[in-house]
Order: structure tokens, then C-alpha cells, then sequence
């Protein structure tokens, strides 16, 4: 980029992993054969994926050679929607797959470019608003930078349950807001939000006239009980979707984050333009894979497998954890939201003394100005992805609770003598 020039995403967080090599550069780690480096940074499952979904692959290769519809196929639009009345209890014409569903390349593609078409030059005489929840998924930002807007950080601490506290965003500012972010199971907490919630952030989108994108790729991921869906609440509310943008994908629910596969669901006001915009500027989804989703979507019986593997995940990780100060056993998604004093502290001689790497919770956020104090909500905790193996987790996390034995959550450093 020549010189003096601005960026679009200038102002736009860090990426977290960006912040972890620079924390981590020149640290070599302390561990033995037996006992190797794992990386629970990255929500990437680590299951094979389905084998009918590489069969189906193998079978539809020639379609790599066509140009997809940019709305995909009836079947695959009829298959997401015949898996949304059965996974969040809608009537049977909640959703009409012609004008209401579209097709993603993963929902990170599709949550950067939703806002473009969908952003004014102003709202209320100023600068239009995006909320964000604060810690957050690295796009969220990006794209209403992106887009023009302005991003407003939403607290989510452990006195909101770990869910944005959208109440305290002051009337001024809701008065420009175009659309609120929100992610239930959240990434990074793994906190799940209740009925109330969902109807609390609508009545806010009713009375200020935003948009709800919500964020639900780990809908089916679970300890006990399904989430509660958007769609569910505001169908509830209003008979339909009006003012709800839902992200749903394959990635997690199906152990295909490879497949790059999803697709996006609101009213027919929303789609439309949305729809007119990916025909010009995104990219399209290839047939195959379009094939190999469909089967995937109309299939619960794997998604039964892998959510039971996750809960035996959890059960290991409250094995070992569980006694330490902190430690939620996670109620959706796969990460634990553990408290342990100075997250990036912690994270650097965590890899250092152990060989095991995880997430600072504060390079997933931004700091907070409240008076002349400045915090970041994430900054007392780290995000550890449970998407290895059991035998892999349960050694690791046996390591992790050793240091946490020793770990000073006062001093950030370990106890003396250690």
C-alpha cells in the first residue's frame, strides 16, 4: 500500500492469532516426546468428517467443472430449510426457501459481506453503528469497519453471565445502530442465551429499527439442552423473521470446517438485496459441494455422534479443571472461558512450561473506558478449544491443572518455590 494511504479496515482489532505469535515469539517450549505440544487455539474440530460427505464429494467431482448458482439448488435452499423447522420447531410455512435462504462460503464470508449492501451513509444525523460483543469473533469488527460503520463494543463479563450486556448501550447510540452481532453458543465463553435474552435484544431492534445478525454455528453443539434458537424467539414474537439475519453452518456441526459451507436465513426484505449483491461480488458455492451439504443437513444421526464425543470432552475437562476457580463446564460450543488472572501471562509461560498453547482472552477483545479506567473484559481468562481427541485432552488438560496448582492468580506468576 503506497504511503499515507488508509486501509478500509484501518481501526479494525488485530487478529488474535497475529497477537499470540508476537506473545509467543523467541519461546521455546519445555516438553518431552511423550508429552508433545498441543494447540487448543483454534476452534478447528479434529474428528473425521462424515463419510458419506467424501463419498458424495468423490461421486460429484465432474460438477468442480460448472459454474454454481450464486442461490444454489432448490434441494440444498429445501434441505436448510426443512433442517430450521426441525431444529428450532417453526411451522411448517415459517420459511420459504426460495426467497429466504441463501447460500454461504462458511459463515465468516458470509458475516464480513452481509452488511455492505445492507449499510446507509447515516443514520439519526450520524455515523451509522454496529454492535459488537466484547470479547468477539475477529470479523465481526472487520466487517462493520468494512461496511462504514462504527463499531460499538457491548461488554460481556461475568456480571451480564458472560453474554453482552446490550441494556447499558446508551439511547444516542442505539438511535444510529444499523445491526447488533450476537453469538449464542458464544464464541469465545460459551455462554448460551435464553429465551429472555433473544426477546430483550429484539425488542431493542424493534424499537431503534436494527438488525439482529445472529451468529448460530454452534447451534448443535451441546452439553445438555438444544439453545435456543433466534428464529424460535422471533417467530414467536412477531410471526415471522423480520429484523433477523441467521448464520448457520456445517463447520462445527458436521466436523467440516473444509468444506467452507453454509448458508444465511431472514425475511424476503433483507434477502433480496443481499442476494442481488452476492450475484456481483461474492463467490458462489461449487455444486459438489453443494451435493455433499445437502445430505449433510438432512442427517442427524452424525451430528448425535460428535455432540456426544464433545460432552465426554466436557467431562474430562471438569475431570481436571473442575476444582480450580473459574472453571464453567461449557452449556454450548467447544471452548472453556477459564478465569487465571493475567490471561496473557498466563498463555506465554503456560507454553513455555508445558508445551501447551491457548488463547489470551484479551486478544479477542478491546479495551473498555469506563471514567478514567481502561479494562478489557477478556483480559482475566484464556480460551481453550476442546476439539482433540479424548486421550489428547485429558493428557493435556492433567498438565494444565499441574500449572494451575502452581499459577499465582494475584501475581501472575507461579508460586514460589515452583
Amino acid at each position: 500500500m503506497p504511503p499515507g494511504t488508509r486501509s478500509r479496515l484501518d481501526g479494525a482489532p488485530p487478529s488474535s492469532f497475529d497477537r499470540l505469535g508476537q506473545l509467543l515469539k523467541g519461546v521455546t517450549p519445555n516438553f518431552t516426546v511423550a508429552n508433545g505440544p498441543v494447540l487448543m487455539t483454534l476452534g478447528e474440530p479434529q474428528d473425521a468428517p462424515p463419510a458419506f460427505v467424501v463419498d458424495i464429494l468423490a461421486r460429484h467431482a465432474r460438477d468442480f467443472g460448472r459454474y454454481p448458482p450464486i442461490a444454489a439448488t432448490e434441494k440444498f435452499r429445501a434441505a436448510c430449510a426443512a433442517w430450521l423447522r426441525g431444529r428450532f420447531s417453526l411451522p411448517a410455512d415459517a420459511i420459504d426457501p426460495e426467497s429466504q435462504i441463501l447460500p454461504l462460503n462458511g459463515t465468516r464470508e458470509g458475516l464480513f459481506h452481509t452488511l455492505f449492501p445492507l449499510m446507509p451513509e447515516s443514520k439519526a444525523g450520524g455515523r451509522p453503528v454496529v454492535l459488537i460483543p466484547n470479547p468477539f469473533y475477529g470479523v465481526y469488527p472487520s466487517a462493520a469497519i468494512a461496511a462504514g460503520a462504527e463499531p460499538y463494543y457491548v461488554s460481556s463479563r461475568s456480571q451480564s453471565g458472560f453474554l453482552p450486556d446490550f441494556a447499558s448501550v446508551p439511547r444516542d447510540v442505539l438511535a444510529r445502530t444499523v445491526a447488533a452481532f450476537f453469538c449464542s453458543p458464544s464464541n469465545p465463553q460459551s455462554t448460551v442465551a435464553g429465551e429472555d435474552t433473544w426477546r430483550a435484544l429484539f425488542a431493542l431492534a424493534d424499537t431503534h429499527d436494527f438488525i439482529v445478525l445472529a451468529d448460530e454455528c454452534y447451534a448443535d453443539i451441546y452439553d445438555r439442552a438444544p439453545p435456543t434458537g433466534a428464529l424460535t424467539v422471533r417467530h414467536a414474537m412477531s410471526g415471522n423473521c423480520d429484523r433477523l439475519i441467521g448464520f448457520h453452518s456445517l463447520s462445527k456441526r458436521s466436523n467440516l470446517p473444509g468444506l467452507r459451507s453454509g448458508f444465511m436465513v431472514g425475511p424476503q426484505k433483507l434477502m433480496a438485496p443481499l442476494r442481488a449483491f452476492r450475484n456481483l461480488a461474492a463467490p458462489q458455492v461449487p455444486l459438489p459441494v453443494i451435493e455433499a451439504s445437502i445430505a449433510a443437513w438432512s442427517d442427524e444421526t452424525h451430528v448425535e455422534q460428535y455432540r456426544a464425543r464433545y460432552r465426554k470432552r466436557f467431562a474430562v475437562a471438569e475431570k481436571h479443571l473442575g476444582r480450580h476457580h473459574g472453571f464453567q463446564r461449557p452449556a454450548g460450543g467447544f471452548y472453556l472461558w477459564l478465569e487465571v488472572g493475567d490471561g496473557a501471562g498466563f498463555a506465554r509461560r503456560l507454553w513455555q512450561d508445558t508445551g501447551i498453547r491457548v488463547m489470551p482472552g484479551a486478544f479477542m477483545g478491546v479495551e473498555e473506558i469506563s471514567g478514567k479506567t481502561a479494562s478489557n473484559p477478556g483480559a482475566r481468562h484464556v480460551r481453550i478449544a476442546l476439539v482433540h481427541d479424548l486421550v489428547t485432552i485429558g493428557a493435556a488438560l492433567e498438565r494444565m491443572a499441574d500449572f494451575l496448582d502452581g499459577w499465582d492468580t494475584s501475581s501472575n506468576e507461579p508460586r514460589s518455590g515452583e
